[in-house]
């Protein structure tokens, strides 16, 4: 059995820490301070489990734990809560892979949504741990990319290297974000439903082509922002697609696809709907840092561009899926992305 255990039912998301117990008399007694703990939640033991030992309930032994569900009390919603059950909460948003991270202060908050990179970190799981972005007074919402994640196929990656092989544009880069970007509102909605956030401007956070959907809900949407992030982002998705080997077959299709992804193109929009940090690794690949200096220049005054030496395109080690510990060029990204958020979190109200 795990450390930790979540369960989600009902609508509820619970976040359960499997405490250690000393007896099935303690399983008992503590029950009666869960729903002080967790308000709004009617929270019962459903199993009891020891690790090896004699197997009997009544013996007192150390690795005694309790796994509980939780479902909604009528007339009240979720509640974040604290103390040692202060972890990461996955679930799903309207069919969309989350994880989420408390903010530092009790209450409602505002809302940062992230959408990872197809290099590592390529899971939300990941991209949680690899920017965690700590002590913001808001909630951080790590969402899945398509086919990424809980949603492989297979377990794999396979799925999407087929395709980048068949057609890197028209099966991988354009469609994931238009699906990502599409499927957004749904889940934006589900997870104010979830989790105690405010109804106030998000912040939005994307790394490589989670970058491309973040732009796009700032450019091609009406969902108030506050303040956006980019790391590593795919800005042009042309100079994405140069990136594979070959010259690519543009036909009048995914040319009006690619060009529906040039957000410097769309720097005046973007300008007037949000301030932008734009970070760049120094080692990133140099056509897509070009593009990150271009949209910084053409987005003017409410854009900063933030360098990150050592830093490559991915953000973490392969294999990326799984969360990894925090390598040191990442750290000096979350703590950028913590003082642009947090300067402008008073926008959120």
């Amino acid at each position: 059995m795990h450390p930790r255990s979540l369960v989600h039912e009902h609508g509820a998301i619970f976040d359960v820490a499997l405490a250690q117990v000393d007896s099935i008399r303690q399983i008992v007694q503590s029950t009666d301070q869960w729903p002080a703990i967790a308000p709004g939640l009617a929270v019962h033991v459903v199993a009891v489990a020891f690790d090896a030992g004699s197997g009997r309930l009544e013996t007192r032994s150390p690795a005694a734990l309790i796994s509980l569900t939780a479902q909604p009390i009528p007339g009240t919603r979720p509640q974040n809560y604290r103390g040692r059950m202060h972890s990461p909460i996955t679930g799903t948003a309207a069919g969309v892979p989350f994880t989420a991270l408390p903010p530092a202060g009790d209450g409602a908050a505002p809302l940062i949504v992230t959408w990872h990179m197809l290099d590592a970190p390529r899971s939300n799981a990941a991209f949680a741990a690899a920017l965690p972005m700590n002590d913001l007074p808001a909630w951080r919402v790590h969402l899945g990319m398509p086919m990424c994640g809980e949603r492989m196929v297979n377990g794999s990656t396979e799925a999407i290297g087929e395709r980048f092989r068949k057609d890197p544009l028209m099966s991988v880069l354009f469609p994931f974000v238009r699906q990502a970007t599409e499927e957004f509102p749904a889940a934006l909605a589900s997870i104010r439903a979830q989790l105690p956030v405010d109804d106030g401007p998000i912040g939005v956070l994307g790394g490589s082509l989670g970058g491309a959907v973040a732009l796009r809900i700032i450019a091609d949407t009406e969902i108030p922002v506050f303040a956006g992030a980019v790391v590593n982002g795919a800005i042009r998705m042309r100079s994405v697609v140069d990136l594979f080997p070959g010259d690519y077959p543009y036909d009048a299709e995914s040319e009006k696809a690619v060009d529906s992804l040039d957000f410097v193109a769309k720097s005046g929009v973007l300008a007037g709907r949000s301030p932008l940090l734009v970070v760049s690794g120094e080692l990133d690949h140099p056509a897509l840092r070009a593009d990150a200096f271009q949209l910084v220049d053409a987005v003017g005054e409410r854009s900063e561009l933030l360098s990150i030496p050592g830093l490559a395109h991915p953000l973490a080690d392969e294999p990326g899926i799984e969360p990894a510990p925090q390598l040191p060029p990442a750290r000096e990204v979350d703590a950028g992305l913590i003082t642009w958020f947090r300067r402008h979190l008073a926008d959120a109200g």
